[in-house]
Protein backbone atom coordinates (compact mmCIF):
# COMPACT_ATOMS: atom_id res chain seq x y z
CA UNK A 1 0.00 0.00 0.00
CA UNK A 2 1.36 3.30 -0.91
CA UNK A 3 -0.03 6.61 1.15
CA UNK A 4 -0.51 9.67 -1.09
CA UNK A 5 -0.08 13.31 -0.38
CA UNK A 6 -2.25 16.17 -1.44
CA UNK A 7 0.07 16.76 -4.35
CA UNK A 8 -0.66 13.77 -6.07
CA UNK A 9 -4.51 14.78 -5.64
CA UNK A 10 -3.71 18.73 -6.50
CA UNK A 11 -1.54 17.72 -9.94
CA UNK A 12 -3.80 15.25 -11.07
CA UNK A 13 -6.71 17.45 -11.76
CA UNK A 14 -4.64 20.31 -12.43
CA UNK A 15 -3.73 22.48 -15.42
CA UNK A 16 -0.94 22.02 -17.80
CA UNK A 17 2.30 21.05 -15.83
CA UNK A 18 4.99 18.67 -15.77
CA UNK A 19 3.46 15.94 -12.97
CA UNK A 20 -0.05 16.01 -14.08
CA UNK A 21 0.76 13.23 -16.36
CA UNK A 22 2.42 10.93 -13.52
CA UNK A 23 0.07 12.13 -11.27
CA UNK A 24 -2.96 10.79 -13.42
CA UNK A 25 -1.13 7.61 -14.11
CA UNK A 26 -0.21 7.03 -10.79
CA UNK A 27 -4.45 7.39 -9.90
CA UNK A 28 -5.25 5.30 -12.91
CA UNK A 29 -2.70 2.36 -11.69
CA UNK A 30 -4.91 2.51 -8.59
CA UNK A 31 -8.80 3.08 -10.09
CA UNK A 32 -7.60 -0.19 -12.26
CA UNK A 33 -6.45 -2.30 -9.76
CA UNK A 34 -2.56 -2.62 -10.31
CA UNK A 35 -1.43 -0.75 -7.09
CA UNK A 36 -3.35 -0.14 -3.89
CA UNK A 37 -3.02 3.55 -2.54
CA UNK A 38 -4.22 5.38 -0.22
CA UNK A 39 -4.58 8.73 1.95
CA UNK A 40 -5.70 10.40 4.79
CA UNK A 41 -8.91 12.32 5.67
CA UNK A 42 -7.13 15.27 6.44
CA UNK A 43 -5.40 15.06 2.77
CA UNK A 44 -8.78 15.31 0.97
CA UNK A 45 -9.21 17.93 2.95
CA UNK A 46 -6.54 20.41 2.22
CA UNK A 47 -7.23 19.10 -1.59
CA UNK A 48 -10.71 20.31 -1.21
CA UNK A 49 -8.87 23.81 0.10
CA UNK A 50 -6.37 24.36 -2.56
CA UNK A 51 -9.01 23.57 -5.15
CA UNK A 52 -11.82 26.04 -3.77
CA UNK A 53 -9.14 28.77 -3.70
CA UNK A 54 -8.34 28.14 -7.97
CA UNK A 55 -11.77 26.67 -8.85
CA UNK A 56 -15.76 26.72 -7.61
CA UNK A 57 -16.24 25.13 -4.13
CA UNK A 58 -18.65 23.46 -6.12
CA UNK A 59 -15.48 21.70 -7.67
CA UNK A 60 -13.67 21.05 -5.12
CA UNK A 61 -16.27 19.32 -3.30
CA UNK A 62 -17.28 17.26 -6.49
CA UNK A 63 -13.80 16.25 -6.75
CA UNK A 64 -12.93 15.54 -3.08
CA UNK A 65 -16.00 13.18 -2.76
CA UNK A 66 -14.52 11.75 -5.61
CA UNK A 67 -11.43 10.82 -3.99
CA UNK A 68 -13.12 9.95 -0.96
CA UNK A 69 -14.97 7.42 -2.56
CA UNK A 70 -11.75 6.30 -4.69
CA UNK A 71 -9.77 5.52 -1.39
CA UNK A 72 -10.09 3.46 1.95
CA UNK A 73 -8.87 6.07 3.79
CA UNK A 74 -7.06 6.17 7.00
CA UNK A 75 -7.44 7.87 9.98
CA UNK A 76 -4.72 9.32 11.84
CA UNK A 77 -4.85 8.95 15.98
CA UNK A 78 -3.76 10.40 18.50
CA UNK A 79 -0.31 8.06 18.51
CA UNK A 80 -0.58 9.16 14.98
CA UNK A 81 -0.34 12.89 15.80
CA UNK A 82 2.14 12.54 18.79
CA UNK A 83 4.82 10.85 16.17
CA UNK A 84 4.09 12.95 13.76
CA UNK A 85 5.10 15.71 16.39
CA UNK A 86 7.93 14.28 17.14
CA UNK A 87 9.15 14.53 13.60
CA UNK A 88 7.75 17.83 13.29
CA UNK A 89 10.27 18.90 15.60
CA UNK A 90 13.47 16.57 14.62
CA UNK A 91 13.25 17.87 10.97
CA UNK A 92 12.92 21.58 10.10
CA UNK A 93 12.17 21.05 6.67
CA UNK A 94 9.33 19.14 7.45
CA UNK A 95 5.92 20.76 8.32
CA UNK A 96 3.30 19.87 11.23
CA UNK A 97 0.82 18.56 8.51
CA UNK A 98 3.49 16.54 6.64
CA UNK A 99 4.69 15.00 9.78
CA UNK A 100 1.54 13.51 10.81
CA UNK A 101 0.99 12.00 6.96
CA UNK A 102 4.60 10.75 7.47
CA UNK A 103 3.70 9.19 11.27
CA UNK A 104 0.58 7.77 9.44
CA UNK A 105 2.48 5.81 6.49
CA UNK A 106 5.07 4.51 8.77
CA UNK A 107 2.65 3.44 11.57
CA UNK A 108 0.59 1.73 8.85
CA UNK A 109 3.81 0.38 7.02
CA UNK A 110 3.24 1.92 3.90
CA UNK A 111 5.36 0.98 1.00
CA UNK A 112 5.60 4.36 0.33
CA UNK A 113 4.51 7.95 0.32
CA UNK A 114 4.03 9.19 -3.14
CA UNK A 115 4.77 13.59 -2.54
CA UNK A 116 5.69 15.93 -5.03
CA UNK A 117 6.88 17.66 -1.67
CA UNK A 118 10.67 16.87 -1.39
CA UNK A 119 10.88 17.40 2.62
CA UNK A 120 9.53 13.81 3.33
CA UNK A 121 13.12 12.77 1.65
CA UNK A 122 14.35 13.66 5.58
CA UNK A 123 12.29 11.04 7.47
CA UNK A 124 14.15 8.27 8.34
CA UNK A 125 12.73 4.47 7.66
CA UNK A 126 10.20 6.41 5.04
CA UNK A 127 10.35 5.40 1.30
CA UNK A 128 9.18 8.34 -0.40
CA UNK A 129 8.62 8.57 -3.95
CA UNK A 130 8.97 11.91 -6.14
CA UNK A 131 6.32 11.62 -9.14
CA UNK A 132 8.79 13.81 -11.03
CA UNK A 133 11.54 10.94 -11.32
CA UNK A 134 11.59 7.55 -13.02
CA UNK A 135 10.79 5.32 -10.02
CA UNK A 136 7.76 6.37 -9.84
CA UNK A 137 7.02 4.18 -13.38
CA UNK A 138 9.33 1.67 -11.20
CA UNK A 139 7.21 1.42 -8.69
CA UNK A 140 3.96 1.25 -10.49
CA UNK A 141 5.02 -1.21 -12.57
CA UNK A 142 6.47 -3.27 -10.18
Amino acid sequence: MIVLDTTILVYAVGGEHPLRAPCRHLLAAHGEGRIEATTTIEVIQEFAHIRARRRTRSDAVRLARHYLSAFTVLVATSDDLDRGLTLFEEHSSLGAFDAVLAAVALDRGAEALVSADRAFASIPNLRWVDPATPALQRFISA
